[in-house]
């Protein structure tokens, strides 16, 4: 019982550190990345859709993202969902090809981003002290057919492994502030 709750206890942590990987890859360098775009949706074919489900995305230059709408009659709705994203994007539509040009960032701006970057990560950190938290409580449930012993250990166990994912956040977000301040 101990080794299955501290594997559930890992892959709920690995679930929030993809979710923080997603959230950081949606912050913009300055630099073109296609990953900038996954956050956005498409509404075509009378549902909402990720952009790379109508449209591959290629990056020319640093500065540039290129975007290959597959069908014609989706690109208008590329482009709007692009524009109304709030990712500052002014997309330049050609045929079925949307450019859109990386702005550069200001000081002020990478700063805001750097806190925005922080944001993420104390959130991802309180999310994994809540899931350490649900653990622990569902292993004290079960407490009194394991022993006082055993239980002392697993909360051991899964401080531990809370603070290894605390460690790989802090270094994400590090990484990132990084990127950020680099000009």
């Amino acid at each position: 019982m101990i080794n299955q709750l501290a594997d559930k206890t890992r892959h709920k942590m690995d679930e929030t550190l993809n979710s923080l990987k997603r959230d950081m890859d949606s912050i913009s360098t300055g630099r073109a990345n296609p990953t900038l775009l996954d956050a956005i949706k498409i509404e075509v074919y009378g549902s909402f859709m990720p952009i790379l489900q109508v449209a591959s995305v290629s990056v020319p230059d640093a500065a540039t993202l290129s975007i290959q709408v597959w069908d014609r009659e989706n690109v208008k709705a590329v482009e709007k969902a692009i524009i109304n994203s709030n990712l500052g994007f002014n997309p330049l539509v050609d045929g079925t090809t949307i450019r859109i040009m990386i702005p550069k960032l200001s000081e002020e701006r990478r700063r805001d981003l750097v806190k925005l970057a922080k944001k993420y990560g104390e959130d991802k950190k309180i999310a994994l002290r809540n899931i350490r938290r649900d653990v622990l409580d569902e292993f004290k449930r079960n407490e009194k057919e394991i022993g006082k012993d055993q239980a002392h250990s697993f909360t051991d166990i899964v401080q531990k492994i809370t603070d290894e994912f605390v460690k790989k956040v802090d270094d994400m977000i590090a990484i990132k502030e990084k990127d950020l301040m680099k000009v």
